[in-house]
């Protein structure tokens, strides 16, 4: 099946886009994959933030009260639930966890509500806590709690990158409300050491993640890496990750293009102001989109097949956030461009 080519624009309203996000919202305000479907903290969050960049606040609201309400006392969530009960309870994932500052901190940047700050700290904080407590002695922050082996001594570039700019949004946070974070604020700057400069940290007992795209951009999505040190690593792996007219891979040996990667580059893309190329890659993605304004997950090119079958909030969430990095429709447009590093400098709080 070869995916119709819709002749959507960025100057299409999102609207649609994040409706469907709200028909999938449930009572309880979880988010899951699709109707009737799981759903996992990472994903819950991502689609949360679309909604809060389309101005659908309250529905945000609800969706990190929901966090709040089935966080554990450790401060962290499973790997995944549904219909509002855990249904894997066997891990939970460190970047799973951190990603709720960055829901937070977005909502904070659409709204510039300080009482959401308020209303969220002690959810934010303790889960940042669990998060700290799992930092490696190289700097790394180990990928997941495992209910019957433990601790997993092992990190993901990808987790951790993203963990570095979760760290980040804590930090903005706890400086909003005039509370010291300075134990918060080494703890990231570690782990941008481990991220930069020990490879060996990550990978150790599994086969190395760098096939998959979002090692390749993640460091430059979450300002580990800026400047033309970013833009070197941007360029370095282009043609081995993105296909002319499609969109990303999600993975360098396979022919699968993705949505959520496509834009989670066009984000990175934009933090190196390549406008350019990041215009390109979201008009490019729209081949994907339906009529109702739902996205699918991805695009086999060789078999030209839709895989899998499936719509997902995530996905519709990631474009949302790609689409408001460019056209600028939220405060929220500046989450992934300014990172918090132990100073509110170049962040407009």
């Amino acid at each position: 099946m070869v995916p119709p080519l819709m002749q959507t624009s960025l100057s299409d309203p999102s609207t649609q886009t994040a409706d469907y996000i709200r028909s999938l919202q449930e009572g309880n305000g979880g988010i899951p994959w699709f109707k009737d479907g799981i759903l996992d903290p990472w994903d819950h969050i991502e689609a949360a933030m679309g909604l809060a960049s389309c101005g659908y606040i309250n529905n945000a609201l609800r969706a990190y009260d929901f966090l709040s309400k089935i966080q554990s006392d450790s401060g962290g969530w499973y790997a995944s639930y549904q219909a509002g009960n855990p249904k894997d309870d066997t891990r939970m994932e460190s970047n799973f966890v951190a990603y709720a500052a960055t829901g937070v901190w977005h909502l904070y940047l659409v709204t510039r509500d300080n009482a959401i700050i308020d209303r969220f700290w002690p959810m934010i904080s303790k889960a940042i806590n669990f998060v700290v407590g799992l930092q490696g002695p190289l700097g790394e922050i180990y990928w997941a709690v495992d209910s019957v082996k433990g601790l997993q001594k092992d990190a993901l570039v990808t987790g951790c990158s993203s963990i570095y700019h979760s760290l980040g949004c804590a930090i903005a946070m706890a400086e909003v409300k005039g509370i010291d974070c300075k134990h918060w604020i080494k703890v990231q700057a570690d782990l941008k050491h481990a991220i930069l400069n020990e490879p060996e940290a990550f990978d150790r007992t599994w086969a190395s993640k760098a096939r998959f795209s979002m090692d390749w951009f993640y460091p430059v999505l979450t300002g580990v890496l800026t400047g033309a040190e970013a833009k070197a690593r941007i360029d370095q792996r282009w043609d081995e990750f993105v296909v002319d007219q499609l969109g990303c891979r999600c993975v360098s040996d396979e022919p699968w293009v993705t949505v959520a990667e496509s834009c989670e580059l066009v984000m990175a893309l934009m933090n190196i102001h390549d406008e350019v190329r990041a215009r390109e890659i979201f008009n490019w993605i729209q081949q994907l989109r339906d009529k109702q304004g739902a996205y699918w997950t991805g695009y086999v090119y060789r078999d030209q097949a839709i895989w899998p079958e499936e719509q997902t909030s995530w996905t519709a969430g990631a474009v949302l956030l790609a689409s408001d990095a460019i056209e600028q429709r939220s405060g929220g447009h500046r989450l992934f461009k300014e990172v918090v590093t132990g100073s509110t400098s170049g962040v407009v709080i």
